[in-house]
Protein backbone atom coordinates (compact mmCIF):
# COMPACT_ATOMS: atom_id res chain seq x y z
CA UNK A 1 0.00 0.00 0.00
CA UNK A 2 1.63 3.47 -0.79
CA UNK A 3 0.86 6.78 1.30
CA UNK A 4 -0.10 8.95 -1.34
CA UNK A 5 0.33 12.03 1.32
CA UNK A 6 4.02 11.42 1.50
CA UNK A 7 6.10 13.02 -1.66
CA UNK A 8 8.37 10.43 -1.17
CA UNK A 9 6.91 7.44 -2.08
CA UNK A 10 6.93 6.76 -5.73
CA UNK A 11 4.59 4.18 -7.88
CA UNK A 12 7.03 2.30 -10.30
CA UNK A 13 4.76 1.67 -13.24
CA UNK A 14 5.03 -1.45 -15.46
CA UNK A 15 8.12 -1.28 -17.79
CA UNK A 16 5.96 -1.94 -20.63
CA UNK A 17 4.16 1.11 -19.95
CA UNK A 18 7.01 3.65 -19.43
CA UNK A 19 8.77 2.45 -22.80
CA UNK A 20 8.74 4.93 -25.76
CA UNK A 21 9.63 3.96 -29.55
CA UNK A 22 11.56 6.88 -30.91
CA UNK A 23 12.90 6.84 -35.07
CA UNK A 24 16.37 8.07 -35.43
CA UNK A 25 18.76 8.15 -38.02
CA UNK A 26 22.47 7.04 -36.96
CA UNK A 27 24.88 7.85 -39.68
CA UNK A 28 22.31 7.41 -42.51
CA UNK A 29 20.32 4.59 -41.03
CA UNK A 30 17.33 4.57 -40.27
CA UNK A 31 16.80 3.15 -36.33
CA UNK A 32 13.27 2.36 -34.57
CA UNK A 33 13.89 1.62 -31.06
CA UNK A 34 11.64 1.22 -28.13
CA UNK A 35 13.21 2.08 -24.73
CA UNK A 36 12.68 3.30 -21.34
CA UNK A 37 12.55 7.12 -21.34
CA UNK A 38 15.58 8.18 -19.06
CA UNK A 39 18.12 6.59 -21.89
CA UNK A 40 20.67 9.30 -22.32
CA UNK A 41 21.39 9.41 -26.46
CA UNK A 42 25.01 8.27 -25.46
CA UNK A 43 23.69 4.62 -23.90
CA UNK A 44 21.45 4.53 -26.96
CA UNK A 45 24.23 4.71 -29.56
CA UNK A 46 26.83 2.42 -27.53
CA UNK A 47 24.32 0.55 -26.02
CA UNK A 48 21.71 0.07 -27.98
CA UNK A 49 23.12 0.76 -31.64
CA UNK A 50 26.19 -0.53 -30.13
CA UNK A 51 28.33 2.56 -31.78
CA UNK A 52 31.23 2.54 -29.59
CA UNK A 53 33.16 5.33 -31.06
CA UNK A 54 31.49 7.52 -28.89
CA UNK A 55 32.73 7.28 -25.47
CA UNK A 56 31.07 7.83 -22.10
CA UNK A 57 33.88 9.88 -20.14
CA UNK A 58 32.13 11.97 -17.16
CA UNK A 59 28.73 11.37 -17.78
CA UNK A 60 27.83 15.02 -16.96
CA UNK A 61 28.85 16.95 -20.31
CA UNK A 62 31.85 18.05 -18.84
CA UNK A 63 35.08 16.40 -20.93
CA UNK A 64 33.27 16.22 -24.24
CA UNK A 65 34.26 12.64 -25.03
CA UNK A 66 30.43 12.04 -25.52
CA UNK A 67 30.35 15.06 -28.42
CA UNK A 68 28.68 13.81 -31.29
CA UNK A 69 26.47 15.73 -34.21
CA UNK A 70 22.77 16.55 -34.27
CA UNK A 71 21.40 17.98 -37.40
CA UNK A 72 25.10 19.51 -37.98
CA UNK A 73 25.65 20.85 -34.66
CA UNK A 74 27.67 19.67 -31.78
CA UNK A 75 25.92 18.49 -28.41
CA UNK A 76 27.02 16.11 -25.66
CA UNK A 77 25.24 13.01 -25.66
CA UNK A 78 25.69 12.05 -22.09
CA UNK A 79 23.34 15.47 -21.59
CA UNK A 80 20.51 14.28 -23.69
CA UNK A 81 17.58 12.02 -23.45
CA UNK A 82 17.38 9.78 -26.52
CA UNK A 83 13.10 10.29 -26.50
CA UNK A 84 14.15 14.36 -27.50
CA UNK A 85 15.70 13.02 -30.87
CA UNK A 86 12.86 11.27 -32.13
CA UNK A 87 13.28 12.14 -35.94
CA UNK A 88 17.07 13.43 -35.57
CA UNK A 89 19.47 12.81 -38.30
CA UNK A 90 22.55 11.87 -35.74
CA UNK A 91 26.39 11.62 -37.18
CA UNK A 92 28.74 10.20 -34.54
CA UNK A 93 32.50 9.39 -35.48
CA UNK A 94 31.52 5.95 -37.36
CA UNK A 95 29.58 8.21 -39.64
CA UNK A 96 32.39 10.71 -40.83
CA UNK A 97 34.87 8.33 -42.52
CA UNK A 98 35.82 4.78 -43.21
CA UNK A 99 39.41 3.44 -43.59
CA UNK A 100 39.61 3.91 -46.98
CA UNK A 101 37.73 7.70 -47.25
CA UNK A 102 38.85 9.09 -44.00
CA UNK A 103 36.98 12.45 -43.01
CA UNK A 104 39.79 15.34 -43.74
CA UNK A 105 39.54 16.32 -39.71
CA UNK A 106 40.72 12.40 -39.00
CA UNK A 107 43.07 12.35 -42.10
CA UNK A 108 44.47 15.54 -40.11
CA UNK A 109 44.37 14.03 -36.77
CA UNK A 110 46.78 11.22 -37.73
CA UNK A 111 49.04 13.41 -39.66
CA UNK A 112 49.58 15.95 -36.94
CA UNK A 113 49.63 13.23 -34.44
CA UNK A 114 46.86 14.79 -32.35
CA UNK A 115 46.28 12.17 -29.79
CA UNK A 116 47.95 9.75 -27.78
CA UNK A 117 45.53 7.23 -26.20
CA UNK A 118 42.87 8.39 -28.36
CA UNK A 119 40.49 8.08 -26.34
CA UNK A 120 38.94 11.31 -26.33
CA UNK A 121 39.64 11.91 -29.93
CA UNK A 122 35.99 10.98 -31.44
CA UNK A 123 34.95 13.41 -29.29
CA UNK A 124 37.91 15.76 -30.11
CA UNK A 125 36.84 15.09 -34.42
CA UNK A 126 33.31 15.47 -33.94
CA UNK A 127 32.97 18.61 -31.81
CA UNK A 128 36.23 20.09 -34.38
CA UNK A 129 33.56 19.29 -37.52
CA UNK A 130 30.50 21.36 -35.83
CA UNK A 131 33.34 23.99 -34.90
CA UNK A 132 34.04 24.51 -38.24
CA UNK A 133 30.36 25.15 -39.50
CA UNK A 134 29.85 27.33 -36.59
CA UNK A 135 32.93 29.40 -37.59
CA UNK A 136 32.24 29.49 -41.73
CA UNK A 137 28.26 30.38 -40.22
CA UNK A 138 30.22 33.68 -38.77
CA UNK A 139 29.18 32.49 -34.96
CA UNK A 140 31.11 34.45 -32.62
CA UNK A 141 33.39 32.69 -29.46
CA UNK A 142 34.13 33.99 -26.40
CA UNK A 143 37.80 34.66 -27.64
CA UNK A 144 36.55 36.62 -31.25
CA UNK A 145 38.07 40.12 -31.79
CA UNK A 146 35.06 41.66 -33.80
CA UNK A 147 31.88 39.75 -33.11
CA UNK A 148 30.42 41.85 -35.63
CA UNK A 149 32.77 40.42 -38.21
CA UNK A 150 31.04 37.84 -41.04
CA UNK A 151 34.26 35.81 -41.25
CA UNK A 152 35.76 34.42 -37.94
CA UNK A 153 39.49 33.79 -38.15
CA UNK A 154 40.34 30.45 -36.41
CA UNK A 155 43.84 31.61 -34.82
CA UNK A 156 45.12 29.40 -32.54
CA UNK A 157 43.43 31.08 -29.33
CA UNK A 158 39.85 31.10 -30.81
CA UNK A 159 40.32 27.49 -31.80
CA UNK A 160 41.03 26.57 -28.17
CA UNK A 161 38.09 28.52 -27.08
CA UNK A 162 35.56 26.50 -29.48
CA UNK A 163 37.41 23.41 -28.66
CA UNK A 164 37.51 24.44 -24.62
CA UNK A 165 34.56 22.07 -24.23
CA UNK A 166 36.42 19.05 -25.06
CA UNK A 167 39.44 17.85 -22.95
CA UNK A 168 42.57 15.29 -23.55
CA UNK A 169 43.74 14.20 -20.49
CA UNK A 170 46.89 13.20 -22.24
CA UNK A 171 47.70 16.93 -23.02
CA UNK A 172 47.65 17.04 -27.07
CA UNK A 173 46.09 20.05 -27.15
CA UNK A 174 49.43 21.68 -29.51
CA UNK A 175 48.51 19.16 -32.32
CA UNK A 176 44.95 19.03 -31.98
CA UNK A 177 44.51 22.60 -32.52
CA UNK A 178 46.88 22.26 -35.77
CA UNK A 179 45.06 19.66 -36.95
CA UNK A 180 41.89 21.86 -36.86
CA UNK A 181 44.17 24.68 -38.53
CA UNK A 182 45.27 22.61 -41.29
CA UNK A 183 41.86 21.54 -42.48
CA UNK A 184 40.83 24.83 -41.66
CA UNK A 185 42.99 26.50 -44.27
CA UNK A 186 43.59 24.08 -46.56
CA UNK A 187 40.87 22.53 -49.86
CA UNK A 188 38.80 20.37 -47.56
CA UNK A 189 37.22 23.17 -45.37
CA UNK A 190 34.08 23.60 -47.53
CA UNK A 191 33.19 19.91 -46.90
CA UNK A 192 33.71 19.68 -43.15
Amino acid sequence: MTDETDPNTVEHKDSEESEYCVALTVNGQLYHLTLDPRTSLLDLLREHIRLTGTKKGCDHGQCGACTILVGGRRITSCLTLAVMHDGDDIITIEGLGSPDALHPLQAAFIERDAFQCGYCTPGQICSAVGMLSEARAGWPSHATADVGTEHVELTPSEIRERMSGNICRCAAYPNIVAAIRDVSEGPHNEIV
